[in-house]
């Protein structure tokens, strides 16, 4: 069961939020979307459009509230009593946490298009401007002087799609779970601080100018670099994994607040043409294809294996690879938590 010293500040900030919930009973209907790291711009944009549209269909006013953080860490405080109407999360295993405590029903994959999937992305590399240590693939970040930045596997989506892409890279190429072994041994000796979430490996490695390399979400590479005016480069590798964030509604917590009809029509506006084209030009990859083709150009094709490469599905991948007796504390004894 997950609970530390930061449990006590959970409660106050959950207890804050509901009280706030219900201060505002007159005022526009409140839904608290607790998301993983990158997705604070792409909701901003979002979460105003579908308002717009509520009440041009209802007549209704609601606000979209946002919870920010690394993905595992999200699902765990939303375990612990952060009251969420919905969460829209790195993996499908974090919502499968939820799912276990009884706050999302079993059926939640089934709900909405996609396996309640609105897109999909994957893990690619940012550089320094140049690309002074030639770094193009997997292999060259366990390179000796390769300084790698990406964030802790236990917190964050992040952080466990790195690893996975890193030892997925090998199996989809032939190599063995040994040659894997080797390369993430390696990598992430490479690793001098692991960070909380994404956004938090991206302020290393952006502002406070550590490292060589970062490992990040496609999404939040493409901002990074639009940001950096020419400072940063984008590097795809060859192959990479395949990430499927999800989204789902906290059921237990919507039925609290009585929410569940507005939590359920907020998720599935994110499957419209509005929200996908949204999605799209914020550089996630939507899972309407009609969409993602358009955008072609701008998220460029790169071959991705699926979680099935190296486990048996998402769930079973956590548990080999991060769990107490998995192989990234293994790999990495001194800097996992």
């Amino acid at each position: 069961r997950w609970m530390n010293a930061g449990a006590l500040a959970l409660v106050v900030v959950a207890a804050g939020l509901l009280f706030s919930k219900n201060q505002k009973a007159h005022g526009p209907f409140e839904l608290l979307n607790v998301s993983y790291d990158p997705t604070r711009e792409v909701y901003a944009e979002i979460n105003p459009k579908f308002s717009a549209k509520f009440r041009a269909d209802t007549g209704k006013a609601v606000r979209v509230e946002q919870s920010n953080g690394g993905s595992t860490h999200q699902a765990r405080a939303v375990a612990e009593g952060l009251p969420a109407d919905v969460v829209t999360l790195a993996l499908p295993s974090d919502i499968d946490i939820l799912e276990r405590g009884g706050l999302v029903a079993g059926n939640w994959q089934s709900r909405f298009p996609h396996a309640s999937q609105p897109y999909y992305s994957t893990i690619v590399f940012v550089v320094r401007k140049t690309n002074p240590k030639h770094i193009r693939d997997w292999p060259d970040l366990g390179a000796p002087g390769i300084e790698v930045v990406t964030p802790d596997p236990k917190t964050s989506g992040n952080g466990k799609l790195s690893f996975l892409g890193a030892w997925g890279s090998v199996i989809e190429r032939g190599g063995t779970e040994d040659q894997a072994r080797e390369l993430v041994t390696k990598l992430y000796r490479n690793v001098s601080v692991l960070g909380a979430g994404a956004r938090d490996s991206t302020n290393t490695f952006e502002l406070a100018n550590e490292g060589d390399v970062q490992l990040t979400w496609e999404n939040e590479a493409i901002r990074e670099v639009a940001e950096s005016k020419g400072e940063l480069q984008i590097v795809y590798p060859p192959v990479s994994i395949r990430a499927e964030p999800s989204v789902a509604v906290v059921d237990a917590d919507a039925a609290k607040h009585h929410s569940q009809a507005t939590a359920t029509a907020y998720l599935a506006y994110l499957f419209s043409d509005e929200a996908q084209t949204i999605f799209a030009q914020n550089g996630y990859r939507p899972s309407n294809a009609a969409i993602l083709r358009k955008h072609a150009i701008a998220l460029p094709g790169i071959r991705l294996f699926r979680v099935t490469r190296v486990a048996k599905d998402w769930d079973e991948a956590v548990e080999k690879f991060f769990g107490d007796n998995g192989i990234f504390n293994v790999v990495h004894p001194t800097k996992s938590s």
